[in-house]
């Protein structure tokens, strides 16, 4: 691969990053193509009421793999993170994942100069990284495993020391995106999220968090194999 992961704490500090991104396990309706008004700073409440009905609809309450997820209160978000069409020019393929950290923004590359864009939370202070990777598989319901150094933190978490059952306590959440490079498992993963207010936000311990609803259509446009490009 052309560039390296690179993370001032990504050998040192490793096993700290796996709390919420450790896991294996188990898309969606594209949203219309009419939720391209941009990166407004404005209230979700304020776009027109065709595109908040077309918005109503894709974050509505849904029942996946026989678990009930609420829907996302889409109207007490900013605009910007609502997954929307927008213009996007750039030198990568079609069918990349672009993450760009610092606007808390996931971008999937599609033809003709445009992307379907995501709000996502990142890493906390300490945790951030930069780099190519790729999809090197991806689960729905993924069973999460939490490492033994967190264990020893949290002697609660022994009893998931063989896993957490997937389902929405789950921190993968619905769908996990699993980032490879070089044949080896980073360690890092693209997954869902069950705290909504945790989008826009320097959240994670390292992942990329998404709301279920957003998570779940990435993980039906994104093939096994796509570049994921994250932005220092």
């Amino acid at each position: 691969m052309a560039s390296k992961m690179s993370r001032r704490s990504f050998v040192v500090g490793l096993p700290l990053v796996l709390g919420a991104c450790q896991g294996r396990g188990r898309g969606t309706a594209p949203l219309p193509a009419s939720l391209g008004f941009g990166s407004s700073a404005a209230p979700a409440s304020s776009v027109t009421s065709d595109v908040a009905s077309e918005y109503a609809s894709a974050y509505a309450p849904i029942t996946d793999g026989g678990f009930s997820l609420p829907g996302i209160d889409y109207q007490n978000f900013n605009a910007r993170y609502l997954r929307q069409s927008v213009r996007y020019f750039t030198r990568y393929p079609v069918g990349t994942i672009v993450v760009d950290p610092g606007k808390k923004f996931l971008y999937l590359v599609e033809p003709r100069g445009r992307a379907m864009r995501y709000g996502i939370g990142v890493g906390r202070a300490g945790f951030a990284w930069s780099g190519e990777a790729v999809v090197g598989y991806k689960r729905e319901w993924p069973k999460w495993f939490p490492p033994a150094e967190m264990i020893a933190r949290e002697p609660k978490l022994e009893k998931y020391r063989n896993g957490m059952n997937g389902g929405p306590s789950n921190p993968i959440g619905a769908r996990g995106l699993y980032l490879y490079q070089n044949g080896r498992d980073t360690l890092y993963r693209i997954h869902g999220t069950s705290v909504p207010s945790s989008i826009g936000t320097n959240a994670s311990s390292g992942c990329i968090r998404m709301w279920q609803q957003d998570i779940i259509d990435l993980y039906g446009r994104v093939d096994i194999g796509a570049k994921v490009v994250v932005l220092g």
